[in-house]
């Protein structure tokens, strides 16, 4: 077989049926050939991709059914969204099918191929593909991201930016504590794809765009905030697989910040995630390696957090003696904190969270005494809070502390009152809680206080 003579750099010889799709967009636009050549070669500039050449004859060959290599195809999405004012992705212009979303579950040490995986996962997200929605968790995939990440941390040096305005910066910090909040008292399945959108739209597009190396620095500190508020909210939400990819992803944009402290609470929602699938053991990696990430400066409430989630990986292991320890180190850790001196995305690091983990930890290891004191801590300051979620988790772990004295008349009026904060609520987490619950309500049978409870779960079943 004989290979088709090159062309530019910057085209796939890939030859098919007319692209139909690409031609109608570029209709409604009412530009010429040139004109959209034109505008490729300007946007490819504010990308830093100087070295993209097009012209009619390009656009020709792509109507044509040539398909140009990225970023093109997202460039020439940018364009035809600007235009008419809505999202436009590179499948409804015929210049991609799904896109490899197995390529966000790696940590690349290329700043341009991460731009990429990330935007692409988003606009996946979005648009609510079918092949994300049902993308596993990769437990093999969970560590190496941790030790990329803490190598580069201990070790490396700023590399050169590219250069975006830090008003754009600022406005981007301004969305984050609105869309923390909303997963706070709302549940991860409220706000994620609102989220996902406003990422798509306006902070992603900025990433591949030129700016100094302080602006640089302060952007990515920023995407990485949203990207991994993304990945929590997909987690609370049940959907895994998405959530690693960003979660993922956004460690590497917490890199290129050189906020070591950013990195290590990335690491900590992964050793969440990884503890609660079933992985302690990668769980308590994971935490370990946000530990000594932060060797190297202060962030106590995010070091409290992450000697927190060791706790629970060390519970599920079985090691009550590590875990009494890790929750004295993180009491001890969190005692120092100065809230008004964190950053935005750890104030949700407070009695109410931590006392319901550590509740949790205890209940793992059958020491109900302890986990019903932590338990009820974090449940009165969820309460003073108007934290449902919060409040439903730690009555789920406040019913399962009763039923281990065998008090199933406490553990049904605890249940209950999960049951009703969960129902106020879109987080997958308070439903299994429930469930957690019920299944440990079997061994009483048919007694009336479990069917009671059953019959109020199923709408939180069905959901």
């Amino acid at each position: 077989m004989v290979n088709p003579p090159a062309l530019s750099i910057n085209w796939v010889a890939v030859m098919k049926d007319s692209n139909t799709k690409l031609a109608e967009w570029l209709g409604r636009s009412g530009w010429s050939r040139g004109e959209l050549a034109r505008r490729v070669r300007s946007l490819a500039a504010e990308w830093g991709q100087p070295h993209i050449s097009s012209d009619a004859s390009s656009v020709r060959r792509w109507l044509h059914g040539e398909v140009p290599r990225p970023p093109v195809p997202a460039i020439l999405a940018d364009l035809f969204s600007a235009r008419f004012g809505y999202r436009v992705t590179t499948y409804d212009l015929g210049l991609g099918d799904a896109p490899d979303i197995d390529r966000a579950l790696f940590y690349s040490p290329s700043w341009a191929v991460t731009v990429e995986s990330v935007a692409e996962l988003g606009r996946a997200d979005v648009e609510r593909r079918a092949f994300l929605a049902g993308a596993p968790f990769a437990v093999a995939a969970a560590v190496g991201p941790s030790r990329d990440w803490l190598l580069n941390t201990l070790d490396g040096t700023p590399r050169p930016g590219r250069r975006v305005r830090l008003e754009d910066v600022t406005a981007v910090r301004n969305m984050f504590g609105a869309f923390q909040e909303m997963d706070i008292f709302q549940g991860g399945g409220s706000g994620r794809l609102a989220l996902a959108a406003y990422m798509n739209e306006h902070v992603y597009p900025l990433l591949r765009r030129t700016h100094t190396d302080d602006v640089r620095r302060a952007l990515c500190e920023a995407a990485a905030e949203q990207t991994y508020l993304l990945g929590w909210m997909a987690f609370d939400n049940g959907e895994h697989g998405t959530a690693q990819r960003y979660l993922t992803q956004a460690l590497r944009l917490a890199e290129e910040s050189k906020d070591a402290a950013l990195g290590a609470h990335v690491l900590a929602g992964m050793a969440d995630q990884a503890t609660l699938l079933g992985h302690p053991a990668e769980g308590r990696r994971l935490a370990q390696a946000g530990r000594q990430g932060l060797a190297r400066t202060h962030a106590p409430a995010c070091l409290a957090d992450l000697w927190t989630l060791e706790a629970r990986a060390l519970a599920a292991l079985g090691e009550e003696k590590a875990t009494a320890h890790a929750v004295n180190e993180a009491e001890r850790v969190f005692a120092t904190v100065v809230p008004e001196r964190e950053p935005e995305w750890a104030k949700f690091i407070d009695p109410a969270y931590l006392g319901g983990e550590w509740a949790h930890a205890f209940r793992d290891l059958g020491r109900p005494e302890h986990a019903e004191e932590h338990a009820r801590r974090s449940i009165g300051h969820a309460r003073r809070q108007n934290r449902a979620r919060r409040g439903a988790m730690s009555q789920a772990t406040l019913a399962v502390s009763h039923l281990q004295r065998r008090d199933l008349e406490s553990a049904h009026a605890a249940g209950v009152r999960a049951v009703d904060l969960a129902g106020r609520v879109k987080s997958s987490r308070c439903v299994e809680a429930v469930r957690g619950v019920q299944r440990r309500m079997v061994p009483f049978g048919r007694h009336p206080l479990v069917a009671d409870f059953n019959e109020r779960a199923a709408h939180l079943r069905a959901a």
